[in-house]
């Protein structure tokens, strides 16, 4: 089978496991990645091996850029010094437990231990979005959790480079490592925050519903290929600055709301097929991996894989329950909200480090040689071992995240939230209404037309009133809310069947009901619900 059938097979397949996977109610990814793993020992499928530079740069730029751009700035601001905290001070604790565990009883050198620990440590933000995204939780964990696999990707594979760099070369330099992670990273959210700030301007000037999304989807591959390849920083750093700036200031970006629609829905198809085929290929990796640690019998390889999964999660557990009791020092030099989270809070945050396509993508990246000409040390062992960490924080902690959030009854969006998008929505309401009676009053609108905008404004706000004044969350509400949408939906149902039968008919063609239609669908996508 060709690349491109490859390809299409694979994709295909993808989409039928996510499909399953809803029905199933589990996180795709989890599926994707069995699925997967069961292809790549299936004699006539499709099978394609990784280059890690295509993880690199051909899906992580779009991948972390629509993670960035969905995530609130506000509120990781909110949390920045808790998510620092764990990006730092987490990877590190996590690389350097991996490593005396690869060192003390795997047997690996010191430095070939430290990158696997560089490797392992950083949690996968495209892991995060597709698990841990989906799953209702309490604002503070979401944001804790998805600002943190956003931001140590940056720290993990920085370490990672000067690990690999220290046994390539056989030299290590503390204050070298110490000013390289410095730049790397600091540059990498420089130019981030640079390029967005020239570009989106210039972005924003386009008109063509077409060419926004097509720059919209090159944008972040070039700001990642001029840090990485250019400049030599973090693009991973770089692209995620670049994608929180421009997720802020999208709302003044985009030339209309047509564009914006049409861009919302491309880059909704466009991150579900890369991280579909991702976690497809991820799984199809395992083949080859084995056939390189043949050496090894399977009790010892899979003896090595249990001890270095279990010091992954527990120095995070470590972390999340032995830091609040330091609480009164971290609260006055960090502020760190999470470690006066309730201990229930803490433990879906301890349990959700999943780790992805970025650690295989590093340790498949891991040199063939040193500098000397010989080995890289235990090179096919590191392979095999990632992999193995990434399977079980997936399948496993995947698996039981949902249940573990259910089993501790956390609820996702507050009663908080739910008053304060009434709220908004009431203000809005209300600025438009007053806007409404000036243009009435410049005459720039009928007094028909006024009057029928008057009384859907005025029934909006009489809504918004009654569910604030309810609580928002009262039955009788909710009812109130779900009735008005169902019957809205059938007025536009029975919109729909009339302009269809007159094309049927022949008394509109179909460019004329496309245009209906597609007014009818977008009323239809306001209601929500």
């Amino acid at each position: 089978m060709h690349e491109i059938e490859s390809l299409i097979f694979l994709l295909a397949a993808a989409a039928l496991l996510a499909q399953l996977a809803r029905v199933l109610k589990v996180p795709y990814p989890i599926l994707l990645v069995l699925g997967g793993l069961v292809m790549g020992f299936v004699p006539g499928l499709p099978n394609i091996e990784i280059p890690p530079e295509v993880i690199f740069v051909a899906f992580l730029p779009p991948l972390l850029n629509s993670a960035a751009f969905s995530s609130s700035p506000l509120d990781l601001r909110a949390q920045l010094r808790p998510i620092v905290l764990l990006a730092v001070g987490l990877v590190l604790a996590t690389m350097g437990a991996v490593a005396v565990i690869a060192h003390a009883l795997i047997g690996l050198p010191w430095a070939a231990a430290f990158v696997l620990g560089a490797i392992l440590a950083p949690t996968d933000p495209v892991a995060a979005e597709a698990i841990f995204g989906r799953l209702g939780v309490p604002e503070r964990v979401g944001t804790v959790v998805s600002g943190e696999s956003l931001v140590n990707d940056g720290t993990g594979l920085v370490a990672f480079r000067v690990a690999v760099a220290a046994v390539v070369s056989g030299a290590f330099s503390v204050w070298e490592a110490g000013l390289s992670f410095l730049l790397v990273g600091g540059g990498g959210l420089l130019v981030g925050l640079i390029f967005a700030r020239i570009v989106l301007p210039l972005w924003a000037r386009l008109r063509e519903p077409t060419v926004v999304i097509t720059f919209s989807v090159l944008i972040p591959y070039a700001v990642y290929i001029l840090a990485e390849e250019v400049l030599h920083v973090s693009g991973i750093l770089a692209v995620v600055t670049y994608g929180l700036y421009q997720g802020w200031n999208s709302p003044r970006l985009f030339p209309n709301a047509s564009t914006r629609l049409q861009t919302i829905a491309f880059w909704g198809v466009l991150v579900f097929l890369l991280e579909a085929l991702l976690f497809v290929l991820l799984g199809q990796q395992l083949p080859s991996i084995l056939a390189d640690i043949e050496e090894y019998p399977v009790w010892v390889v899979l003896l090595y894989a249990a001890l270095v999964y279990a010091a992954v999660v527990v120095v995070r557990f470590a972390w999340f329950f032995t830091t609040p009791y330091f609480h009164p020092v971290f609260d006055r030099l960090l502020h760190s909200r999470y470690l006066r989270a309730p201990w229930q809070e803490r433990l879906v945050m301890s349990w959700s480090g999943m780790r992805g396509a970025v650690s295989l993508a590093a340790a498949l990246a891991v040199p063939l040689s040193t500098d000397a000409g010989d080995p890289f040390p235990g090179r096919d062992l590191i392979v095999f071992l990632t992999f193995s960490v990434i399977l079980a924080t997936l399948v496993l902690q995947g698996l039981t995240l949902g249940p573990l959030i259910a089993a501790l009854r956390l609820r996702g969006e507050g009663e908080a939230d739910k008053l304060a998008e009434l709220r908004a929505r009431l203000d809005a309401a209300r600025v438009a209404l007053d806007k409404l009676e000036r243009l009435g009053d410049d005459g720039r609108v009928s007094p028909e037309s006024q009057e029928r905008m008057r009384e859907y404004y005025e029934g909006n706000i009489q809504r918004y009133t009654a569910g604030l004044e309810a609580g928002g969350t009262t039955e009788e509400y909710a009812d109130s809310s779900a009735a008005w949408r169902d019957w809205r939906r059938e007025l536009l149902a029975a919109e729909r069947e009339v302009v269809l039968s007159l094309r049927d008919e022949g008394k509109i063609s179909p460019v004329v009901m496309r245009r209906i239609e597609r007014d009818l669908d977008l009323q239809e996508a306001r209601l929500g619900g």
